[in-house]
């Protein structure tokens, strides 16, 4: 996950050195600024609309916990004031990115604002200290994003105060696109029998979402894809799952699911659909959390 497992350091600053010395100041018509996680490109081009440029260097298909830059990256950055991240956490290349950037070049982290949870959920089943952890995965709370959109409207207002009216308007407008989003979503959810409501995931980057719409947490891995339950840990996990009266576990899209499709062969639980973590594949927020509240309706509102 962590950047110098993906990037050597040294490639990572000749890249950036190169974005530095071809660095150029934008215009005072446009504002230019850089995404590095997919749900935060979706939530910048809904408040900036036409106002911004947004450069998105993860893409649908990136992973957002790595940031790999490419050659290409150089010469589409050229110009941004400003670098969106998701924060509490999540991109453990900061540090990296925070030495090479010019001093008038901010980060913005925007989970950094909101309230956050720790990284163990309400079943997890491994032995490891992960106490300290923060949970990165704020997005699945569908009233923190509505925060967001406030927060990332003020954060623009700073770069373009011009345009301040236009932002707070474009703000305003998606924050009641997302209070809809919300209303179908809890409707949804009242199909699954309250004894149901228990999600059961690969790593728990769905904790936002379980104590936001009323959900028991349950995940085979910690809070990243690195961290694997032994074979003490499994064990013990299959006897919770089976104590617990889990209906069905659901894997992650872009991981493995053998341990998942094992415990469902085990246990005779229930594969649920892929969900998606991180909104990798999808093109807007409202999507992801649409195609992943109608996986988890379906496989438990199954009789």
């Amino acid at each position: 996950m962590r950047l110098y497992g993906r990037l050597t350091a040294m490639k990572f600053r000749w890249i950036f050195a190169c974005y530095v010395a071809f660095c150029v100041t934008a215009s005072a018509a446009e504002l230019k600024v850089v995404s590095l996680h997919p749900l935060i490109s979706d939530l910048l081009k809904q408040v900036g609309g036409d106002k911004i440029e947004v450069v998105d260097l993860i893409g649908m298909k990136g992973d957002p916990h790595s940031f790999k830059p490419r050659t290409e990256d150089v010469a589409a950055v050229v110009g941004a004031k400003v670098y969106f991240v998701s924060g509490m956490g999540l991109e453990g290349y900061l540090p990296e990115l925070r030495s090479i950037l010019s001093a008038d070049i901010r980060i913005v982290e925007v989970g950094g604002m909101l309230p956050a949870l720790h990284g163990v959920c309400e079943h997890e089943e491994h032995e490891h200290d992960h106490d300290h952890e923060l949970d990165p995965h704020w997005w699945h709370s569908v009233d923190l994003f509505r925060r967001a959109t406030s927060l990332v409207a003020g954060e623009l207002s700073k770069e373009l105060p011009s345009e301040r009216q236009a932002f707070e308007a474009n703000a305003a407008a998606y924050r009641t696109q997302l209070d809809e989003l919300e209303k179908w979503l809890k409707r949804e959810v009242l199909k699954i029998p309250k004894d149901h409501r228990k999600l059961a995931t690969a790593h728990s980057a769905f904790q936002y979402f379980c104590k936001a719409y009323g959900f028991e947490s349950f995940a085979v891995q910690g809070v990243n894809r690195e961290q694997m339950p032994s074979a003490k840990e499994l064990s013990k996990l299959m006897k919770s799952l089976k104590n617990e009266n889990v209906f069905a576990i659901f894997p992650e899209r872009e991981s493995n699911p053998k341990i998942l499709t094992s415990l469902t062969r085990d246990t005779s639980i229930k594969l649920g659909g892929e969900l998606i973590a991180d909104g990798r594949g999808v093109n807007s927020y409202e999507a992801m959390m649409r195609e992943n509240v109608t996986s988890i309706v379906t496989a438990l509102s199954a009789k």
